[in-house]
């Protein structure tokens, strides 16, 4: 970037593609790594924190970006696919800075940091924060008290020690909203214990109970015990109940009856249903709330379920056909009637004369090998679980599968990068360039 480069707001940075000179997806920007200063200097920019598309985070330094803009980040294409691990005297600026406390060096005034801008310096290569956006008056955790914002110099503030203390996290939540549940946790799962409680605090039951459901069990643990014993009772009742009750049955007795006893008794009755079976049978591992129809609804009822925005793909592929009543567990279960069948039907046909009931519905105690066999063997990608009296008691989907026959550290572990990613460099050191200075 030339002499006279414009200034960039890092919020603008969060989330935006890398590319190599080719124009080819190296992945994307989760944070911007920088090292503080004494005598209230301009911390330099070493380097980006890049997620490829396998998850793995990688550290990008600043001698091999060639480019910075608002929506991309191009690189010299020659990058290092180690895994990235933050030194002592690094600070990530997503995860530490934004939402920090300071206070404006010329009035004593303490202020929220909102923003920080990043610029090339215009003799060399090295980058700086020399800008920090800042809103005057106290921030809360549930609602903002507006005050005055205004962008100061970085050495007209003071208070970016490398301790972390009051932060809150509405700024680092706020640049990171559009990221999906998978890419928030996994966001959230390299933050420090201290900064992850403050993003669960931040975050609102619903949205917490999708990330929650993303997270490896220790995370899970982890957040779950750090919040008040009625709001962790919400967030289970707001998950998936079948990962809830995975959550639960990790927790020690007392602490499962506990939040058990806060919840409401339909939710805890759902809860110890699903755990009186084996972790790894279809009882185990089924959702008790897929879509059950009566043998009289119309098509047009079923595809209206099917809109529902708030059910997984896999759980919006099938409904299934119950007599009363159509809670699990539900009346007789007469077959499955799949989403392409719904497209190709009049909306006033009934379910019932669509049902297909060629397929054996899967037994609560069947094995995880079988119910991967069953998928692979039919194609499915959900199956309906049914008791001995004839029952629907759930449905196991492909993903549910999926979690369980991963390496309990899947979400660690890059089993093959994709084909075209960048080849690490030949060096054996993590970094180069101005991270060894």
């Amino acid at each position: 970037m030339a002499a006279g480069a414009p200034r960039i707001f890092v919020s603008h940075l969060a989330g935006v593609p890398v590319f190599d000179p080719a124009g080819d997806k190296v992945g994307r920007l989760r944070d911007l790594v920088v090292m503080l200063r004494v005598r209230r200097r301009p911390p330099r920019l070493l380097g980006l924190v890049v997620e490829l598309s396998t998850r793995r985070r990688i550290f990008l330094p600043m001698t091999r970006v060639t480019g910075v803009e608002s929506g991309q980040v191009i690189t010299t294409g020659v990058v290092n696919v180690r895994r990235f691990e933050q030194r002592p005297t690094e600070r990530l600026v997503f995860g530490e800075l934004l939402d920090r406390r300071v206070q404006l060096v010329e009035t004593g005034e303490e202020v929220t940091v909102l923003d920080l801008a990043v610029q090339q310096l215009p003799t060399r290569r090295d980058w700086e924060i020399d800008r920090v956006f800042v809103r005057k008056g106290r921030t809360g955790t549930f609602r903002r008290t507006r005050g005055e914002t205004l962008t100061v110099e970085w050495s007209q503030v003071t208070g970016f020690s490398l301790e972390e203390h009051g932060q809150g996290a509405e700024s680092l939540l706020a640049t990171f909203e559009q990221l999906r549940p998978a890419d928030l946790a996994n966001m959230l799962h390299h933050l420090s214990a201290k900064r992850r409680a403050e993003v669960a605090a931040a975050l609102d039951d619903d949205r917490l109970a999708d990330v929650l459901e993303e997270l490896p069990e220790d995370d899970q643990i982890e957040i779950l015990g750090k919040l008040k014993e009625e709001r962790a009772a919400d967030v289970l009742e707001a998950m998936d109940p079948d990962d809830a009750a995975d959550l639960l049955a990790e927790l020690p007795e007392a602490d499962k009856e506990r939040l058990l006893s806060l919840m409401e008794p339909a939710d805890a009755a759902e809860m110890r249903r699903l755990m009186s079976y084996e972790e790894h049978t279809a009882g185990g591992l089924m959702t008790t709330e897929p879509i059950v129809l009566r043998p009289d609804a119309t098509v047009a009822d079923a595809l209206a379920r099917v809109r529902n925005p708030d059910l997984s793909p896999a759980l919006a592929a099938q409904v299934y056909v119950c007599r009363p009543p159509d809670e699990t567990p539900t009346g007789k279960y007469l077959g499955t009637v799949h989403f392409q069948r719904l497209l190709r039907d009049p909306p006033y046909t009934l379910v019932s004369s669509l049902v297909d009931d060629d397929l054996q519905p899967l037994d609560p105690d069947a094995t995880l090998p079988v119910i991967a066999g069953f998928f692979a063997t039919y194609d499915m990608v959900a199956a309906p679980v049914v008791d001995e009296s004839g029952s629907l008691l759930g449905a196991v989907t492909v993903d549910d599968v999926l979690d369980h026959m991963l390496p309990e550290d899947w979400r660690e572990t890059e089993f093959h990068l994709a084909e075209g990613e960048p080849a690490a460099e030949k060096t054996p050191e993590r970094r180069a360039g101005i991270h060894g200075a």
